[in-house]
């Protein structure tokens, strides 16, 4: 007997759960949005938004450092300060409605590209510019 109340318990359990799972998921964060735009800003968690800001800052300090170290000389410092600053002004108009992933992706492409031009400072070996 038990067996049989089950057997037609199953089918109208199934029965009830089909409706629920055909019911649309619920819309994200920054809503069905798909381009770039302030709704793509729910795509920018605080951990990215602070990476972000971290590798800027870490940019600077390098060199600042460089110069310290006397690894470059003033005059090859300017222009990758001058860019790091531009790259932070950036950022900062960016992270006023949210960044996208392409802002993202400028940003850290940027900082990448100064990082490089230090390197390429750094191994040049013609400080006589001081």
């Amino acid at each position: 007997m038990k067996k049989l109340i089950l057997a037609a318990l199953i089918p109208a359990t199934v029965g009830l759960a089909a409706p629920a799972l055909a019911q649309p998921a619920p819309p994200p964060p920054g809503g069905w949005h798909h381009g770039p735009g302030p709704a793509m800003g729910g795509w920018m968690t605080p951990r990215r938004d602070a990476a972000i800001r971290q590798d800027i800052g870490q940019l600077r300090f390098a060199i600042d450092r460089a110069v310290r170290n006397r690894t470059i000389s003033p005059r090859e410092a300017a222009p990758l300060r001058r860019q790091a600053m531009v790259v932070q002004r950036q950022y900062k108009m960016y992270a006023r409605d949210g960044l996208s992933r392409d802002e993202v992706r400028w940003l850290a492409s940027r900082v990448n590209q100064i990082r490089q031009q230090l390197r390429m400072e750094r191994a040049d070996w013609d400080r006589d510019r001081w």
